[in-house]
């Protein structure tokens, strides 16, 4: 899905918010406002897409988009501060003017989901695509298109779990199981201890009518497909977010190519049926 006008050219963004959300404020969230209203509506997008931030006369990123479509009025990305870009972005000031280029990719297959239970599962910083992919589902106008939704969470650490406010009002629902857990326990912590798989592997919903949905960092990909083998999911019910060396966002580049496939392009959604016909390079 790509902006019906030029792709290659950003619409103007204003920096409405920026949220520190790491204690080593290597992770800021920014809440951009279109300039122009009618770009917000050209901006049409599904969770799991990302976009192309960029910033006059430092270069571009690509980042998931981290809001909900049902969520007007503005976008959000979570950037980790790691390069010339994205170091340059956390030093912008709430007013400053960008660009936003997108949307990119492909996205969750929230639509052909439709009728069948889910469970989510996040580690780290790609919580981001999964909260937007979470606070779509649970929109009135989607919710009771699904079946039981499960929400797994985990970060190295209370300090680096974004999002809270969110995933504590959903822990007040009764329609969504919620459970967030930290990789070590510290003092005060009243939630789950663990890494993301040995959590799951406790709380896994049945497979039955069930798709998983998983983002986070390759070694938390690989490590939590045994255990939903374990519990019976298929590969075309294994859905997750690839995010290889992506650079120009339209398949021009070729650095994220994965054997025949752009990550930007193709992906960066794929089930992993999809992904089993390929090399094993994610």
């Amino acid at each position: 899905m790509i902006s019906v006008n030029n792709p290659y050219l950003p619409y103007p963004v204003r920096i409405a918010d920026i949220v520190v959300d790491s204690p080593d404020k290597s992770l800021r969230t920014f809440k951009f406002e279109f300039l122009d209203p009618e770009d917000e509506t050209r901006f049409e997008y599904l969770p799991g897409q990302f976009a192309e931030l960029s910033v006059p006369g430092q270069g571009e990123i690509p980042i998931g988009i981290a809001s909900s479509p049902t969520e007007k009025g503005y976008v959000l990305f979570t950037v980790n501060r790691v390069g010339q870009v994205s170091s340059y972005l956390h030093n912008m000031r709430v007013g400053d003017v960008m660009g936003v280029r997108g949307p990119l990719g492909h996205p969750y297959p929230v639509r052909d989901l439709k009728g069948r239970n889910i469970v989510v599962i996040a580690s780290g910083f790609a919580v981001t695509t999964l909260r937007a992919t979470v606070a779509w589902l649970l929109h009135p106008d989607n919710r009771p298109n699904y079946g039981r939704i499960t929400f797994v969470y985990g970060a190295r650490s209370p300090g680096h779990l974004l999002f809270r406010e969110d995933w504590e009002a959903w822990q007040k629902r009764d329609d969504i199981d919620v459970y967030v857990a930290i990789y070590k326990m510290v003092p005060g912590w009243t939630g789950k201890v663990g890494f993301v798989p040995a959590v799951l592997q406790e709380i896994c919903p049945p497979a039955e009518n069930t798709a998983a949905i998983i983002c986070g960092p390759p070694i938390a990909i690989k490590t939590t497909q045994p255990v939903l083998f374990e519990a019976g999911y298929k590969p075309d019910n294994i859905i997750m977010s690839l995010e290889n060396r992506m650079k120009c966002g339209l398949g021009i580049c070729g650095r994220c190519n994965v054997g025949p496939e752009y990550v930007c392009k193709d992906g960066p959604v794929f089930t992993l049926a999809q992904l089993n016909e390929l090399p094993p390079e994610y």
